[in-house]
């Protein structure tokens, strides 16, 4: 059997915007993929912006291990010494390829692709074309193709993609019902539908080319959608990504895969999947033993997740298990931190009504059982003392074992950086975090 090809799209904003995760959007081409092949319910991005994200998926490692605490195109870069999954499968004989965007270094052929088409906010309309071109061409065998694609990060483009009825939308539960969120839902809503049409043309392409049986298609984004709640913070709706994928190493069966799986998983799974060598000490592990018809696995119970920079400082890191989630913040800041909330008409409705002045708890627990969508803060509630006392341990010994530059102290962004840093903004009425090792 020939060395699977391997095919990865990867889409900005996304977040599990889709009809098989929930969403009120038919979304059939994405579906379809999950249906057939596999889909991953609890898939969490490790930070909930581009770089950091997308460095985690191509490495392996949390981004403070890689390097990449924060956006590419702000100064902030992977550790030179880091593995990067296209460079392995280059060392091991793959064609590798990227189309479009992608956002881990300055010139993508740091990451060891020895073809590339791409460029900054190259959209569908740019990259969809090459792509299907490439596929007809009888491409060299065997390939890993990353396919990026600016959708749907923001700005949308109603004229592009037409928007829903917005009196027909459903309002996340974590934002305000309003005109202006609807409205801004149903722009998504047409996004998210050219994303999925492209996706079904790929898919399409693959078939017609004569390569769907022996490629991995895997469709995932770097993190939550660009709403308030969402996108730069630690919230579900923040880290929760779509992840479907079909194709060799059993992925096959329309199977829906429960557990707990981290983006930093991606790596060690497609090197697994080349049979390349997998580097040691990396954070993800491959996913392919949960695949295993009738093996039983022991798997992870917590799942760990870290901003440092976006546009502003605003250290955070959090883990979750299937029951609960524990966010520590490590500055004094609002709730929702206005120089890290994209510009929408969902941010201007909620700065009017203030609510970016409502101080962030430096703890906050989430009960998720009965509160998925993270709106009672449960840290102070006695009755859940143990659960607090737990997962407050967990964090730490984790950001203990991976060398968390945070636990020394403010960390300070690379020299030029385009960021604003600690202290440049001040605390609006609300206290500074305690010590909370000791508790």
């Amino acid at each position: 059997m020939p060395r699977p090809n391997i095919l990865l799209i990867i889409t900005h904003d996304s977040g599990r915007h889709f009809g098989c995760y929930g969403a009120t959007i038919e979304t059939p081409n994405i579906d379809r993929i999950g249906h057939e092949g596999v889909l991953f319910e609890n898939a969490f991005c490790s930070a909930p912006q581009c770089s950091p994200a997308r460095g985690s998926m191509l490495t392996g490692l949390c981004p403070h291990r890689n390097g990449l605490i924060g956006l590419t195109h702000r100064g902030f870069r992977l550790h030179a010494d880091v593995p990067r999954l296209p460079a392995l499968l280059a060392t091991a004989g793959y064609h590798t390829l990227l189309f479009g965007l992608h956002h881990e270094e300055p010139d993508a052929h740091q990451m060891g692709y020895r073809r590339v088409l791409g460029g900054p906010d190259r959209t569908i309309r740019d990259v969809l074309p090459e792509v299907e071109a490439f596929l007809a061409s009888q491409p060299p065998q065997p390939f890993f193709a990353c396919v990026g694609f600016s959708e749907s990060h923001r700005p949308f483009d109603p004229a592009r993609y037409p928007m829903d009825n917005p009196d027909e939308m459903i309002v996340p539960e974590w934002l305000p019902d309003e005109p202006a969120v609807r409205t801004d839902v149903a722009e998504l809503n047409g996004t998210i539908r050219g994303v999925d049409e492209a996706v079904g043309r790929i898919d399409s392409g693959l078939a017609a080319a004569g390569l769907a049986n022996n490629t991995l298609l895997v469709y995932t984004t770097d993190h939550g959608t660009a709403f308030p709640y969402a996108k730069a913070t630690l919230f579900d709706a923040g880290l929760g990504v779509a992840l479907v994928a079909r194709g060799p190493g059993g992925f096959i069966g329309g199977r829906t895969v429960h557990e707990l799986v981290g983006m930093m998983d991606l790596t060690p799974t497609l090197l697994e999947v080349a049979g390349a060598n997998v580097p040691d000490n990396l954070d993800g592990r491959s996913v392919l033993p949960l695949l295993a018809a009738g093996q039983s696995v022991e798997w992870r119970g917590e799942i760990f997740a870290e901003q440092t920079y976006h546009a502003a400082y605003d250290p955070m890191r959090s883990v979750r298990t299937e029951r609960f989630k524990y966010i520590r913040s490590f500055e004094p800041r609002p709730i929702l931190f206005a120089p890290n909330v994209d510009e929408s008409p969902s941010k201007a409705l909620l700065m009017k009504r203030n609510l970016y002045r409502q101080p962030r708890a430096a703890e906050m627990l989430f009960d998720l059982q009965d509160d998925p969508a993270e709106q009672h803060n449960l840290a102070e509630d006695p009755n859940f003392a143990h659960a607090l006392s737990d997962l407050r341990a967990r964090l730490l010994a984790w950001m203990e074992r991976s060398d968390d530059p945070l636990l020394a102290g403010v960390v300070p962004p690379p020299p030029g950086a385009r960021v604003t840093p600690a202290g440049a903004i001040k605390p609006e009425q609300f206290d500074a975090p305690a010590d909370w090792r000791g508790k």
